[in-house]
């Protein structure tokens, strides 16, 4: 069932079991039971602390609980969870098993103070590398907190679970039957909606922080970088994010990471995450910045939350990326994950059979439509201009496909819908002008990307394209303010290039520093917050 590598791996973590723990299926007569039996038993063969046991006691088949012998800890899969979900099965064989979690002691403690009876359901996907997070942090929870209990389902395989409850983005959460969450969410940010004064609390500890030599702002790349750099430096170095890791979380394949031959998003922004702790760096997670206020007399910058908190700091580096661009038509944010989507690698299974449209006609979207058609019944894909602009290998292989039309100088004019879902779009022709409907399911957005600087408009200089404008040492307008990464005006959108921008702009922060007089701990008292 296993490949070789990948047994030899898994048995390897089962080393770790301190307690034991049993497998328990819910099978019936088909393909797909038979394919989880074989596994369940080929992993129960690995450790003399596991046991295979079928029961058929869950309606949903296949379906098998992890469960620690002697108790009522468990967690559920609904389907077989390899892809990128084999990562969660293992930690929660792990987990369940007695090997403790890295998450912060803090974090855990609020997970076993959690009140009531929670029971969550998430849908996802086996191509998505967003649900992962998500699968293994209610996972733990479960794990931590005998009174929450959860099943992940693969949206494949029960299809009518899907449709039924109209399930069209992946991962999306239900708790207690009732719509939680969709898209990636971390451990902390699960907890902070379900523990509504931890977010005050979180904002108070901020509040009462000592001001930074350097304050960078975004986890992504560049942040992780300029973190790395301005803390190897021997300065008071932190990080405030919405979350570590940024747009390259989003991110399927990494092919042209330098020295790194081929991983994929999510591996990148642990590794990111994980470099940046390897020193004395405050990371400040969850969080989202709302106003930059330039030094005044007391010589430090000021950083304030939507949270209500802020941050003080001698400099700053802006890296707070880009977002998928918007069509901004009517109906697109009615229907967001609804049918309108930006993930195709994520959302794509759960378009099995149907018919779909792709928006834009640039790498991205080509390769979206190519991978889509290999998935759904038909595919549309929309650009805007003349002629594709994807690299002509990719366009090469699009117009091979027989489920494939393209129309060019089409713009989109509206998303329609029935109230609950997508049902079609209006796009014109741009050389004729005449108006043209299309009927379909999904519609996947591939347009490029948006700066994240809206929150910056009247502080730093920036393009018209919202970009902020910054000199070759990252230096923006304003004094000790300095930016990098998909945010700014460097051309070429790349990871490594964020990376190198980050470390650019961290030593223009320490040259700017050491240029300045006092260190941030003795401008405290110049300073009223």
């Amino acid at each position: 069932m296993l490949e070789a590598s990948l047994a030899g791996q898994l048995k390897s973590l089962l080393e770790r079991l301190t307690l034991p723990i049993e497998l328990v299926s819910s099978l019936d007569d088909g393909p797909k039971s038979a394919e989880l039996a074989e596994l369940l038993t080929e992993i129960a063969a690995m450790s003399d602390k596991v046991t295979y046991e079928r029961r058929d006691d869950d309606a949903r088949r296949p379906s098998f609980a992890v469960r620690r012998v002697g108790t009522d800890i468990e967690v559920r899969f609904a389907g077989i969870p390899l892809g990128h979900e084999f990562t969660s099965l293992a930690l929660a064989l792990l987990q369940v098993g007695g090997y403790p979690s890295k998450e912060p002691e803090e974090l855990q403690q609020q997970v076993r103070d959690l009140d009531g009876e929670l029971h969550f359901e998430t849908y996802f996907s086996l191509s998505c590398q967003n649900c992962p997070d998500v699968v293994q942090a209610l996972n733990l929870m479960c794990v931590l907190n005998p009174r929450i209990k959860h099943v992940a389902i693969d949206g494949a395989l029960f299809q009518d679970e899907v449709d039924g409850r109209q399930v069209m983005a992946v991962p999306t959460v239900y708790l207690n039957g009732e719509l939680f969450d969709s898209g990636r969410m971390s451990l902390e940010q699960i907890i902070g909606k379900l523990d509504t004064g931890a977010a005050d609390r979180a904002a108070a500890a901020i509040d009462e922080k000592d001001p930074f030599d350097v304050l960078v702002v975004g986890g992504g790349p560049a942040g992780a970088a300029a973190a790395i750099y301005a803390a190897r430096k021997g300065i008071r170095t932190g990080v405030v994010a919405e979350r570590f890791g940024g747009q390259v979380l989003d991110t399927m394949a990494i092919e042209n990471f330098v020295s790194v031959p081929y991983t994929e998003g999510p591996k990148l922004g642990a590794a990111l995450d994980n470099h940046v702790r390897q020193y004395d760096v405050d990371i400040m997670n969850v969080q989202r910045a709302a106003k930059l206020v330039p030094a005044t007399e007391g010589g430090l910058v000021e950083v304030e939350l939507e949270s209500g908190a802020s941050l003080l700091a001698r400099s700053v580096i802006l890296s707070t990326g880009a977002r998928w661009r918007s069509m901004n038509v009517p109906g697109e944010t009615e229907y967001r994950n609804k049918g309108v989507t930006y993930c195709p690698h994520c959302d794509g299974p759960l378009f099995k059979g149907k018919r779909v449209a792709v928006i834009g006609g640039g790498n991205s979207g080509v390769e979206a439509a190519i991978d889509l058609a290999g998935v759904v019944a038909h595919v549309t894909l929309l650009e805007f201009d003349s002629a594709l602009r994807a690299d002509e290998v990719l366009q090469r292989k699009l117009r091979s496909l027989p489920n494939v039309d393209i129309v060019v100088s089409a713009l989109t004019t509206e998303v329609l819908g029935d109230g609950h879902k997508v049902t079609g779009l209006t796009y014109r022709d741009r050389t004729t002008e005449t108006a043209h409907r299309l009927d379909l399911e999904g519609i996947f957005v591939q347009i490029g990307l948006l700066p994240n600087t809206e929150w910056l408009t009247g502080t730093v200089e920036l393009s018209p394209r919202g970009e902020i404008v910054v000199d070759d040492r990252g230096q923006t307008s304003v004094p000790g303010v300095f930016a990098a990464g998909d945010c700014t005006t460097v051309p070429y959108k790349q990871i490594i290039i964020a990376a190198g921008a980050g470390a650019t702009a961290a030593l223009g922060a320490f040259d700017h520093l050491i240029r300045t007089s006092a260190p941030a701990e003795d401008s405290v008292a110049a300073v009223v917050r």
